[in-house]
């Protein structure tokens, strides 16, 4: 796996290097092939930010830890984050049936899933409900800039909002982010 790490506001030492160098390959075990890992450090208001994008088998994963007391502390976190999040995936992909039988049930018994949750029979796969569709709405949008489409949004009290780009004509969403600033997301 390569591994990629950054540093913005604070020094990546060799001690963490070598400990983040430890920590994210626990990960590789969910994968057939990492392609890499790209971790950012940084220090923010007194907090301890530790931000972990890693590809693997084509799905995007990302984490983020925020920790007051130390930098290892956050990349302990975060790569727990992942672990759970990963587990909770595979659990989907692995666990649900269809009409044609489980989802990829040959795959289970290669030895990246082995190793992750030991043989079919010893594995826990967790059971979670898979989210579904239960509202669709509809509206008229009306063509506004990225800057009014923010303000729309605040009045309506949501985390995002998809209007008609007056300048481009696209369909854009503008979203809030955890900073408080927004976001804009315009398609290619």
């Amino acid at each position: 796996m390569l591994i990629q790490i950054r540093g913005k506001n604070v020094e990546v030492t060799d001690a963490l290097k070598s400990y983040i160098e430890k920590k994210l390959p626990k990960l590789e075990k969910y994968f057939h092939e990492v392609k890499e890992a790209v971790v950012t450090m940084s220090v923010q208001r007194g907090l301890h930010v530790v931000e972990v994008q890693l590809e693997g088998d084509g799905v995007l994963l990302r984490g983020e830890e925020r920790r007051g007391t130390d930098m290892y502390g956050s990349i302990d976190q975060v790569v727990e984050k992942l672990e759970s999040r990963v587990r909770k995936y595979k659990g989907k992909l692995y666990g649900k049936t269809t009409d044609e039988g489980p989802k990829e049930r040959g795959v289970l018994k290669d030895r990246a899933m082995t190793e992750a949750f030991g043989t079919e029979e010893e594995a826990e796969v967790e059971t979670v409900e898979t989210p579904e569709v239960v509202r669709t709405k509809r509206f008229a949008m009306k063509p506004m800039t990225p800057d009014e489409a923010a303000q729309q949004m605040e009045l309506l009290h949501h985390d995002f909002f998809v209007f008609r780009n007056a300048e481009t004509e696209d369909v854009n969403v503008v979203y809030k982010r955890n900073d408080g600033n927004y976001g804009l997301i315009e398609p290619m």
